[in-house]
């Protein structure tokens, strides 16, 4: 991410625009690896009753990026007639989006630990006990194995089809957001603006609140699919409300939408990690990750044919009929399904027993 960035800071200047692009695909290839680090940081330093907090307190990190990116870029960069004054803007810009993640990656490379000197939790626990004993040369899964676990793991696939589907239509009203806006409210390109900035904001909340419940209940396909019912009336409450005539209508429907559909980042997260336990979390998340960029890509594609064809109507039609369909695989899901809640009970049991066994020999 650090390279794509500085490469960007070389490409302020039209002549350049192959090094933009090159930048700019480093940046969204290291995306995918970062996007999963909220989910294995939290399972490897947090506790049972902290860990889903902590996972929506990453997403919450890289929302809060998202929203910076709606705000900065046009106090920045302003609309010259002059190419060289957008350069120089443009210039400004990047020296401040290359030095920050600079900054982060001397911290990470220095100061960074792998792993706390004790585990938090009982499932930490039972891992860091099988390791002394695997033998390296024969039993440790190879990536390729593993990813094959994943793929063969009826729960999780199903969620993985689920949460791209959700994250894909959320990138799709994002990407049309000025476009649908547009079509009802003339001349009104900032609104479009503050709305995306609204959805945003509203997600963030959305997402260490569901953090917070997660750790408080620990009932992970309740929660999303409460989430993602929500999030298909939002879909719903923002397609009907468009054709009503009143701007601030759509203010409270899109944070509606928001505060749901990307509140569900962080509890997708945490439901696949208990979903594949012990495949480390940094491999489920990033296999979310990677189905929302794919169905992301595609659902923007189509929703662009759509909406140019038959309007916004169908196209938002369209959106809510597939998180109908994400919201059906979501049921199918087995909830008792939940290997690492199993493990932490398991090592309480164990443990349990030791003390009694400890409390028999003294007396």
């Amino acid at each position: 991410m650090t390279t794509g960035a500085w490469l960007k800071v070389l490409s302020a200047s039209p002549e350049y625009f192959y090094l933009a692009f090159l930048g700019q695909a480093l940046v969204g290839m290291a995306q995918i690896f970062i996007l999963g680090v909220p989910a294995r940081l939290a399972a490897v330093w947090f506790g049972p009753r902290q860990v889903s907090t902590a996972c929506a307190l990453g997403v919450f990190g890289n929302q809060v990026g998202v929203a910076l990116g709606f705000l900065i870029p046009p106090a920045v960069v302003g609309n010259h007639e002059d190419v060289k004054d957008i350069g120089h803007d443009l210039k400004i810009l990047y020296y401040g989006m290359a030095v920050a993640p600079s900054i982060m990656l001397c911290l990470v490379l220095f100061f960074f630990q792998k792993e706390p000197p004790l585990p938090p939790s009982p499932a930490q626990a039972s891992l860091r006990q099988q390791l002394p004993i695997t033998d390296k040369s024969t039993d440790r899964q190879t990536y390729l194995q593993t990813l094959k676990s994943l793929l063969t793991n009826r729960n999780f696939v199903l969620l993985l089809f689920s949460y791209g589907i959700n994250v894909g239509v959320f990138y799709v009203v994002s990407t049309l957001l000025n476009q649908t806006v547009l079509l009802y409210f003339a001349n009104a390109e900032e609104d479009a603006g503050r709305i995306g900035l609204t959805i945003v904001l509203a997600g963030m909340v959305g997402s260490v609140t569901g953090g917070i419940i997660l750790d408080k209940t620990h009932r992970f396909k309740e929660c999303t699919l409460v989430v993602y019912f929500m999030a298909l009336a939002g879909m719903l409450a923002f397609t009907f409300t468009l054709t009503l005539g009143h701007i601030w209508v759509i203010y409270i429907t899109a944070g509606f939408l928001g505060f749901f559909m990307t509140g569900y980042l962080g509890i997708g997260y945490e439901f696949a990690a208990e979903l594949t336990y012990p495949i480390p979390e940094g491999t489920s998340s990033g296999l979310l990750n990677a189905s929302s960029e794919v169905f992301g890509v595609i659902f923007t594609l189509a929703g662009g044919e759509i909406l140019g064809a038959h309007g916004d109507i169908a196209t938002n039609g369209t959106l809510t009929a597939l998180l109908l369909a994400g919201l059906a695989m979501t049921l199918l899901i087995e909830g008792k399904a939940l290997k690492r809640q199993a493990a932490i009970t398991l090592r309480h049991s164990h443990t349990h027993l030791e003390q009694e066994e400890m409390l028999t020999t003294q007396t």
